[in-house]
């Protein structure tokens, strides 16, 4: 009865917190409605309906976060670690007056499954992301099919399985984060020089969408979870910044599907010039 009480108590003072978060929106559009608009907005009871639920899936949402998500990363990412190296832990303790110091040295290549893991972790959670989904159905759309949704997606996903995995190696070894940054940027903009420009925008727009409501959770989880977990690795400097990767990345892997896909076709109506020629 209890826990039944707590949660109660607990989602209330999240739909409370959620309200106040969403106030201004409201606030914006009803203003503007009104005032400059001056017309009452057709449908209200389904747009007041609307909102309603988005608070109360926000307010869901956020206790899902809290009581699924984060956990299931932190402990994931602490059992892959202790897998992956054992369980080190060090003791500083004190005998005969003599402080005894034990120094842990951390070697990359002992966290391969961890980077196997987040691969397979940022790949999954970009399949299911729901914005990347409407974007990539819009895309065959407008395109007319010359962009395929699963192709889109599939190559989104394998830019933020390489670039979350390669995120958990910046934190095992403890690398500064901004040259991991600006060496994918620098790639970025090569590709963007070299790619077609009716992909880049899309490209661009792909970095975006793919880090929201399914891929954020688990790899802020995961991120803070390894960082915890690896000796000398600080939750706050080391464990935040997957993010970052998992949105240059996609746009790396975007453009470099383009190129390869234009490559190809190229080579494919090469062949047949030379087939008809002969």
């Amino acid at each position: 009865m209890n826990a039944v009480v707590d949660f109660v108590l607990g989602f209330l003072d999240t739909v409370a917190g959620t309200v106040f978060d969403v106030a201004p929106i409201v606030a914006i559009l009803v203003i503007f409605q009104l005032v400059v608009l001056r017309q009452c907005p057709p449908n209200l009871r389904g747009i007041v309906t609307g909102f309603v639920l988005v608070l109360l899936g926000l307010a869901l949402f956020l206790i899902g976060l809290e009581q699924a998500l984060f956990p299931i990363g932190e402990t994931m990412a602490r059992q892959l670690t202790e897998a992956s190296v054992g369980d080190v832990s060090a003791e500083a303790g004190v005998a005969a007056g003599v402080a005894l110091e034990v120094t842990l040295e951390v070697d990359w290549r002992d966290y391969i499954l961890v980077y196997v893991f987040a691969a397979a972790i940022g790949f999954a959670a970009t399949v299911a992301e729901p914005p990347l989904i409407a974007v990539a159905l819009k895309a065959e759309q407008v395109s007319g099919g010359a962009i395929g949704a699963w192709g889109l997606r599939i190559a989104v996903a394998v830019g933020v399985a390489v670039g979350v995995s390669l995120g958990c190696f910046r934190i095992v070894t403890g690398t500064p984060l901004p040259w991991y940054i600006i060496a994918a940027y620098v790639v970025v903009i090569a590709q963007t020089f070299r790619a077609s420009k009716t992909i880049i925008p899309l490209a661009y727009d792909s970095g975006g969408v793919t880090t929201s409501t399914v891929t954020v959770p688990v790899v802020a989880a995961l991120g803070l979870g390894l960082a915890a977990n690896v000796p000398g690795r600080s939750p706050l400097i080391d464990g935040f910044g997957l993010i970052a990767f998992a949105s240059v990345f996609p746009i790396m892997s975007v453009l470099g599907y383009s190129m390869a896909a234009s490559w190809i076709a190229r080579r494919r109506q090469a062949k047949r010039s030379i087939e008809d020629a002969a």
